[in-house]
């Protein structure tokens, strides 16, 4: 499986590798085969843009999935760092952490979960807590992308 990984905002330096193995990870407990997936890690200005044109919201949220082919490919998830970070500090929280369930909700969406109706919003946070609990024990929650000095 081809995990597509693209980092357009600064808010947060996510290592690629982490969020590569937390996906194919993830996928595999759930037991789905498709050939790849897209994550696009944004800017608030984008995930508002976007939820803007596509949800007629223009207020920046944490992120959005599109489900494309289950067969081929299972979707894009736009993820915004921002405001996992934003959330995080409010809160208390770790913000890569954050950022991961912000990942497990999008992969979940793609998969089928929703979260409009209370019922559903249940299960879903159900499962958003089981994977984000087996990530953390197998260590694979989002890290921080190491920056490497100049010469």
């Amino acid at each position: 499986m081809i995990v597509h990984i693209f980092q357009k905002q600064r808010a947060l330096p996510i290592a690629s590798a982490s969020v590569e193995a937390a996906v194919l990870f993830l996928l595999k407990a759930k037991k789905v085969s498709c050939q790849e997936i897209a994550l696009h890690f944004v800017s608030k200005k984008k995930i508002a843009d976007l939820h803007d044109e596509y949800f007629d919201d223009p207020t920046a949220t944490d992120c959005i999935s599109f489900p494309i082919d289950p067969a081929f490919s299972l979707g894009e998830v736009f993820i915004c760092p921002q405001v996992a970070k934003d959330y995080a500090k409010e809160h208390g929280l770790e913000p890569y952490e954050e950022t991961t369930l912000y990942l497990v909700h999008g992969i979940l969406h793609l998969l089928g979960y929703d979260d409009i109706e209370e019922k559903d919003r249940r299960l879903m946070k159900k499962e958003e807590a089981r994977c984000l609990k087996l990530l953390k024990e197998k260590k694979l929650l989002l890290k921080k992308k190491k920056l490497h000095p100049i010469d």
